[in-house]
């Protein structure tokens, strides 16, 4: 009988969660799932002032790119860069956000 390649079958019952992960893991996706994920969540993250100034939201290489359409509140993100990333390290995982840049 030929292997498959994904790995041999789990003889033990495996929550939803577990099985989720392992599939994750097993395709390789685990970093795209934290990215869709951080953009969709942006808005509760943040909160609603902050996603209603938000043009655009967008990943390029483990750098989460935020296009704002206030210079203001672009300026007042720069300054406290490091708290947004410690939230959303926090939140996510330490590796689903490398830097983020504010345009």
């Amino acid at each position: 009988m030929r292997e498959k390649p994904y790995g041999k079958r789990k003889k033990d019952t495996t929550t939803v969660g577990e099985a989720i992960k392992d599939l994750l893991k097993t395709y390789s996706i685990k970093s795209k799932y934290h990215q869709t994920n951080i953009t969709a969540s942006w808005g509760e993250v943040m909160g609603k002032t902050i996603a209603s100034r938000t043009d655009k939201i967008f990943f390029k290489n483990s750098v989460l790119f935020v296009q704002l359409n206030s210079a203001p509140l672009k300026n007042e993100l720069n300054m406290s860069k490091g708290k947004v990333l410690k939230l959303l390290q926090d939140k996510f995982g330490k590796t689903a956000v490398e830097e983020i840049v504010f345009m």
